[in-house]
């Protein structure tokens, strides 16, 4: 960190210079609890002021209110960020536990109108397609997607939980910029496939969920028990029952990285997954989510933090131990397609 800031990286050939580390920003809107939304906005000036330049959010985060949220920041600020936001996901505001995808390409087109008009801008820096529906050819629905591009209303393409081979077959169409999907200490099941085609495409990896969901932070003495009304982790089944509690226990050498560095065991999972770009040979820029101006400086501070061999060697099979899957539904991941 120079000056008290982060690196910056190129997101992906041809993509745009970022921090090496983003600002994931659902968690503002809903999913964890309540929100101070001066202190939400404080963390987004911290975030700015501390090299952090990749925002990210998606129309379904609020049903829209995370990128309302966003737009008096983004226009303060349209200069020095690259905005991304995403579509595919559907809800539907009389039903909440309803989850829908829809890659079609009028979908697409009014997904993007909506987006730049909460957003308050011109143009989207990186759209994401945020679920992959296999109904739809991936053709169609990233040649709907160039359109925006050549439209001006995109700049960069992205996807979200896509497989090796989709990965390619997408690039064959338009070059991606960026692709999102988990990655942490926990949740590696991108580098069946996906990790080493954005490799070899020159694609950027952009991690969501890099402390896996909080678990990695050793916030919880039991999640199960621990969580507020309102947190979907609630049914996430890491976060629950005897999984939570055998998944505490996974957290014994990460405590013990982080003590003998001074460090916090949030700070020794990020620096595991800044880590990937070296262990892969591709850019890593993952979007770890705060409120709190505290927490935000905590986590890009992981950024100047490099682990050893024996440090990695002690965490490299936690992930392999893990009791329970990521999602209850685990048919909205690419993990439900890869071969």
């Amino acid at each position: 960190m120079e000056h008290g800031k982060i690196a910056q990286v190129a997101l992906g050939t041809g993509g745009p210079l970022v921090g090496v580390q983003g600002l994931g920003c659902m968690g503002i809107s809903e999913y964890y609890g309540e929100t101070d939304e001066a202190a939400a906005r404080d963390t987004l000036d911290a975030a700015l002021e501390a090299g952090v330049t990749l925002f990210d959010t998606a129309d379904v985060y609020g049903l829209g209110r995370n990128e309302e949220f966003l737009a008096p920041f983004v226009a303060a600020h349209r200069d020095e960020i690259v905005l991304a936001t995403k579509f595919a996901l559907v809800r539907r505001p009389d039903d909440p536990s309803y989850r829908g995808i829809r890659n079609d390409r009028d979908h697409i087109r009014s997904s993007v109108e909506g987006s730049l008009k909460r957003l308050g801008v011109e143009t989207v820096d990186l759209y994401y397609m945020h679920r992959r529906d296999p109904a739809v050819p991936l053709a169609e629905s990233v040649g709907a997607m160039a359109e925006l591009v050549a439209e001006g209303k995109v700049r960069h393409l992205g996807l979200s939980e896509v497989t090796g081979a989709e990965l390619r077959e997408a690039h064959a169409v338009h070059p991606i910029t960026a692709l999102q999907s988990e990655w942490s200490l926990f949740s590696r099941d991108v580098e069946l496939s996906a990790v080493g085609a954005a490799a070899e495409l020159g694609v950027a990896f952009v991690p969501y969920s890099p402390l896996g969901r909080g678990f990695l932070t050793g916030a919880f003495a039991d999640a199960g028990k621990e969580l507020t009304a309102g947190d979907f982790r609630q049914v996430q089944p890491r976060f629950s029952g005897e999984n939570a509690r055998a998944n505490g226990l996974l957290l014994e050498p990460v405590r013990a990285v982080a003590a003998a560095r001074g460090a916090s065991p949030a700070q020794v999972a990020l620096a595991w997954v800044h880590q990937r770009a070296e262990v892969h040979g591709l850019a890593v820029v993952p979007i770890p989510g705060t409120r709190k101006r505290s927490r935000l400086l905590e986590n890009t501070a992981a950024a100047g933090i490099a682990l050893t061999a024996e440090e990695l060697a002690l965490l490299e099979p936690l992930a392999g131990r893990v009791a329970g899957d990521r999602y209850p539904d685990m048919t909205f991941t690419s993990l439900a397609r890869e071969a």
